[in-house]
């Protein structure tokens, strides 16, 4: 391990700087600038669009059915906010920002584990 530990963006301790998940809260993507859905670019929680793309930043979470920022956890329920498309043969798992797959544009469902991960 190289470099300077960083604070988790959800737990806020110091965690190994190119950690993907958090070591200790479990949490996926803990560093870094919270990103669009759409374009990447980076966002804020106050943002109501994204700067660069437009896309709205404010989600319906596919869990609880309430009004959430777009990041990698709803707000409401603390679910992550990740869908999976529906078609057998594609399945990818993907940020909720649409009814259908960004690769083969069938339906999105919920993942079955809730959004646990």
């Amino acid at each position: 391990m190289i470099g300077y530990k960083h604070p988790c963006r959800y737990c806020d301790e110091l965690i190994p700087p190119n950690s993907k998940v958090c070591p200790l809260c479990g949490r996926v993507n803990p560093l870094g600038s919270l990103r669009c859905p759409n374009c990447r670019d980076v966002v804020r929680r106050q943002w109501k669009n994204c700067s660069n793309c437009g896309i709205s930043l404010s989600i319906t979470c596919p869990y609880c059915d309430e009004p959430t920022y777009f990041g990698d956890y709803c707000y409401e329920c603390d679910a992550r906010l990740m869908v999976v498309c529906s078609n057998e043969e594609c399945e990818l798992e993907q940020p909720p920002i649409g009814e259908q797959c960004k690769e083969c544009g069938k339906a999105l469902e919920p993942l079955e584990d809730g959004g646990e991960s």
